[in-house]
């Protein structure tokens, strides 16, 4: 064991140019700073190692300074394959600017290779992302024009068509635990995720390369096997990080809550703020199943709908999951998005994504930044910024009811609700309806081929895709249909009826709708 306790800047000498890096992390959750610190610091002065390819699923940062956007430089990082971007600005700005190389490769997909590369397998066939960006038929996840290889590939099984991404060899895995026992066994009972960790190590030993684990400390007696989620034999060196290097997500040093190990008393008395975001939510939260079903919240205003049904006493009626690997609870929100409070288990994402692929979410709850005419959803590419699509495209592809949430238009909206109505003080600057959206981040074709429920939420309005194109179904009252909707629209709705969204949902206090509601 003690041939494996490492200061953190020799842990990285393991690392060498051209070497194929894998990270861990799920935004802010889990991601290990004292390596990424020390990697840094080691090129700051030596300018080695250079020519790194970085594999990560959901961009491990704070949107700032910590995370992997502490290595983004030119010299050190060649190429990036990620699922999301969103929280490493310093890297996706380095993508945008064709410094690097750079892959969006949707998210479950790359958890999934971990565990193909680590069983010897050639690599992942999928339905997931046909039809969208990361269809080689379309962008095929390349984000440049300095990305030239085709990591995505297009093939036919039995007459149907399926995505391929090959697999490849880790050369080091850079990961995280709470917890290393006298052998060099790794717990992770302080974290509040299990993410990709086990499956990480396992394709990287299999490949012949190196696996680095940051711990907070170092235990006097052996672990419990059934604690040990990296086992020694997976791990080549360790190294104790300092405190504030190992925060348990970017927004909290530690809570139990987070982990599993004590459960939290929840008040039903705290009332949410009125605004657009709980608007959206709360019209969003009738679409709940009225059976308790799995159920998805994406990133943004659909983490309020957790909120909701928290104020409306419903919350435990409903089985609230997030591709990190979180099941039932109450998913957090902002930089510790992506764990729960109260939850029933912490799987592994990639077995998330299992279930998620094969149909298991009833409903999903996401996020848009811009949807056009035909049902097709951009969250990953917009404005000059990229995103990344994270797991929303597996969540997407593979729930059986989607209903997208967001606000009408963005970037200075500024509402007001009044007895049971809805005004629009200052309309945003950018509307998200627009004639054909930059990314294909959701097909809505290949959903509604498929039969699935596609509807879209916002302040003001309710859409539904049908016959590949939006019908308006619903307005807020108070709402001039003809100024406030479809001239704010790039394209012309089907419009033939429409009905008032109830205006309990504009007024302070508690809906206390029943389930057999019927709006």
């Amino acid at each position: 064991m003690n041939n494996k306790i490492l200061t953190a800047l020799e842990a990285v000498d393991l690392i060498q140019s051209g070497d194929t890096v894998t990270v861990a992390g799920f935004v802010g959750t889990g991601v290990p700073d004292e390596l990424l610190d020390a990697l840094q610091k080691k090129f700051s002065k030596t300018q080695t190692p250079q020519n790194l390819c970085l594999l990560f699923t959901a961009g491990p940062g704070d949107g700032h300074e910590k995370g992997l956007n502490r290595i983004a430089d030119k010299k050190l990082v060649k190429r990036t394959i990620g699922g999301h971007y969103g929280l490493i600005p310093r890297i996706s700005q380095l993508a945008l600017d064709n410094e690097i190389e750079a892959y969006n490769i949707p998210q479950g997909i790359i958890s999934h290779l971990y565990r193909d590369i680590a069983a010897g397998k050639p690599g992942v066939i999928t339905k997931t992302g046909l039809g969208t960006f990361a269809d080689p038929r379309i962008e095929g996840g390349k984000v440049n024009k300095k990305s030239s290889e085709d990591l995505i590939k297009l093939i036919d099984i039995q007459d149907q068509e399926y995505l391929f991404v090959p697999s490849f060899a880790i050369n080091v895995a850079i990961l995280r635990g709470s917890v290393a026992d006298p052998m060099g066994n790794i717990s992770m009972r302080k974290e509040a995720l299990r993410l990709d960790n086990l499956a990480q190590a396992m394709a990287t030993k299999n490949s012949n390369g190196k696996v680095i684990v940051q711990v907070e400390s170092i235990c006097k007696e052996l672990l419990p096997s059934r604690e040990v989620e990296i086992p020694s034999s997976l791990v080549d060196c360790i190294v104790v990080a300092r405190e504030e290097n190992h925060y348990q997500t970017y927004a909290t040093l530690y809570s139990p809550y987070l982990d599993g190990s004590q459960r939290k008393e929840v008040s039903h008395e705290k009332s949410l703020k009125l605004d657009y975001k709980k608007i959206i939510a709360r019209r969003a939260f009738l679409e709940l199943p009225e059976t308790k079903e799995t159920i998805n919240l994406g990133i943004g205003t659909p983490e309020v709908i957790a909120d909701v049904a928290q104020e409306e006493g419903r919350i435990s009626e409903i089985i609230l999951t997030t591709e990190a690997g979180v099941c039932g609870g109450q998913p957090a929100g902002g930089l510790s998005f992506g764990a729960g409070v109260n939850t029933d288990a912490i799987i592994c994402q990639n077995q998330q994504f299992d279930f998620y692929d094969g149909g298991g979410i009833h409903t999903a709850f996401l996020g848009m930044a811009q949807a056009d005419g035909r049902g097709d959803v951009n969250v990953s590419r917009f404005s000059g910024r990229l995103a990344g699509a994270g797991g929303f495209v597996n969540i997407s592809s593979s729930a059986r009811n989607l209903v997208f949430c967001g606000a009408f238009s963005t970037g200075g909206l500024n509402i007001k609700v009044h007895e049971g109505k809805l005004k629009i003080v200052n309309d945003g600057k950018v509307n998200k309806f627009v004639k054909q959206v930059e990314q294909i981040t959701f097909c809505g074709a290949l959903a509604e081929s498929a039969n699935r429920s596609v509807k879209f939420v916002t302040e003001r309005a309710v859409f539904v895709l049908r016959e590949g194109r939006l019908h308006l179904t619903e307005i807020a009252p108070g709402i001039n249909i003809g100024d406030e909707i479809l001239k704010k629209m790039e394209f012309q709705p089907v419009v033939e009826e429409f009905t008032i969204m109830n205006n309990k949902i504009f007024c302070e206090g508690r809906m206390a709708f029943h389930k057999n509601t019927n709006l």
